[in-house]
């Protein structure tokens, strides 16, 4: 489960995000920053933020997208992409945070997903007087509201809402015609599946894909395999950097799920697919390729 999470959460898009998030697009600076997180908190800066820790793969990303990669100096084992941010210092697993790690930084911004694991570290690190911005970054809706915030925070204001109002074009897309049904297993044992809480089942939607658990609202839920079997779909997806089928496929009780007979399984690549990105239009496109049965490299 912790690595689906960090690795959990159009054809024009890429070139607006380069176009979009070019250098030389500072706004001037201010004598202070307020904004309000996600956690309802007021989050002061006296400056920009000039040493950043970033604690999820997405937000790692959505900082070098506008243009501020060059101010981290902290981020999880998880954060991957771009090639760049691999050249920063690891401070761990990322959730829950290694405090000790993250405060030896010595960083003057934490950005922090919120979720009830990682509140504890929120306020150990407001007691080290290091100041923490919480976001939610659950679904593509959530992806330009971040980058703003993270822009105002890093001085980054022009690029950043440049970048949101890509991100929130595509997310707005409706959804393609759909052609196959699937289910996003996370965990196998006992069985956890995506929900319509995650921005995995509106990539599906826009790539062609009907969740059969779109019903459910949240981002996960735990079901039996008899009831992924009754739902029936054409594909099961499952996060993966290999081209072999999950483990599970061997398991006599899973043989019921018609999918998993026929092997019709997804193995989508986690760089990609395990987070909500700006990459979210070549997620899309490579979405549909899969489920048209077209394969290939991301």
């Amino acid at each position: 489960m912790r690595r689906w999470a960090h690795r959990t959460h159009l054809a024009g898009f890429l070139a607006c995000i380069a176009t979009a998030c070019g250098t030389g697009n500072r706004a001037p600076l201010s004598a202070g920053i307020t904004v309000t997180d996600d956690a309802g908190r007021a989050v002061t800066l006296a400056r920009p933020a000039r040493r950043i820790v970033s604690l999820l793969p997405s937000f790692t990303e959505l900082l070098f997208a506008m243009g501020a990669g060059d101010r981290l100096v902290g981020r999880t084992a998880w954060c991957d992409y771009p090639p760049a941010a691999l050249a920063v210092p690891n401070v761990g697993d990322g959730m829950p945070p290694n405090i000790e790690a993250v405060a030896a930084r010595r960083p003057d911004l934490v950005v922090l997903y919120r979720s009830a694991q990682n509140a504890p570290a929120a306020a150990q690190l407001e007691r080290l007087a290091i100041p923490v911005v919480v976001l939610d970054l659950n679904q593509l809706t959530d992806l330009g509201h971040a980058a703003r915030i993270l822009g105002r925070l890093t001085d980054r204001k022009q690029s950043a809402d440049s970048l949101a109002r890509v991100m929130d074009s595509a997310a707005a897309q409706p959804p393609a015609p759909s052609t196959h049904s699937l289910v996003f297993i996370v965990w196998d044992n006992p069985p956890i599946i995506i929900g319509a809480g995650s921005y995995l089942d509106r990539l599906a939607a826009l790539a062609g894909g009907r969740n059969v658990f779109h019903d459910i609202g949240s981002p996960s839920a735990q079901v039996s395999i008899e009831t992924i079997a009754a739902r029936d779909p054409d594909f099961v997806a499952v996060l993966s950097d290999s081209a072999t089928q999950p483990s599970f496929a061997a398991r006599p009780e899973w043989r019921v799920v018609r999918a998993v007979r026929r092997g019709h399984f997804l193995l989508l690549p986690g760089q990609l697919f395990g987070r909500p990105s700006p990459r979210v239009a070549q997620a899309v496109r490579e979405l549909r390729r899969r489920l048209n049965g077209e394969g290939g490299a991301p």
